[in-house]
């Protein structure tokens, strides 16, 4: 099995909504990052990817049919290449609603302190998503709502120019089953879109007290 999608939108742009929306369309499992806490295998690709060392991508994504979401989404050129035949959904957001989730939600949780006694995995994820998403995502000013907006610009236009038309949608979750269904050429499911994970949904499952947003 090999990825069949790739999903290179920044989180926060719907991706968990999209990745249970994948699923629901037979194209699971759909890895994301709430995914590798419970993968511990999965880190050292993760680390070694974040310090630009070559990485094993079928072993990295073996079982998996999809991905979105950040540390997969940082790798979207690499994966794009390495799995020619997956299509390319690009998530995209309103950019006010992307700031305001972003910070409240994925910005507000790298700058807390980490959990005393957490396993050598999770220590070792969070200093590689500290260096995709604050350092090279962010250049290190994640707190910036200028810089970070015009990063997911940026994302939005390289995707765009790299990617063929023919290969890439690019989704507004808000839009629905329609857009999405078409381009994979599947039929519409029964039951209404999945909406999961809004900020207070965030922080339940992180079981944690966010700091204020900025």
């Amino acid at each position: 099995m090999s990825l069949q999608v790739i999903g290179p939108g920044f989180g926060r742009t719907g991706t968990a909504s999209l990745k249970r929306a994948l699923e629901l369309l037979d194209l699971a499992p759909c890895h994301h990052m709430e995914e590798v806490p419970n993968h511990p295998e999965q880190v050292p690709h993760w680390v070694d990817f974040s310090f630009g060392r070559p990485v094993d991508w079928d072993a990295l994504f073996a079982g998996y049919r999809a991905q979105v979401d950040w540390p997969g989404a940082h790798a979207w050129r690499q994966l794009a290449a390495h799995f020619p035949e997956a299509k390319v959904i690009l998530s995209v957001r309103d950019e006010e609603a992307w700031w305001k989730s972003f910070s409240a939600t994925i910005g507000t949780s790298l700058r807390q302190p980490r959990e005393p006694g957490l396993p050598p995995h999770r220590n070792a994820m969070r200093d590689a998503n500290e260096r995709i998403i604050i350092e090279q995502t962010f250049d290190g000013r994640v707190e910036d709502k200028d810089h970070c907006i015009a990063a997911l610009r940026r994302r939005i236009a390289e995707v765009k120019a790299e990617i063929a038309p023919e290969r890439l949608l690019v989704y507004d979750v808000r839009e629905g089953w329609g857009p999405l269904c078409a381009f994979l050429g599947v039929k519409v499911p029964d039951g209404p879109f999945p909406a999961v994970n809004s900020t207070e949904q965030f922080w339940a499952r992180k079981a944690g007290t966010p700091l204020p947003a900025r």
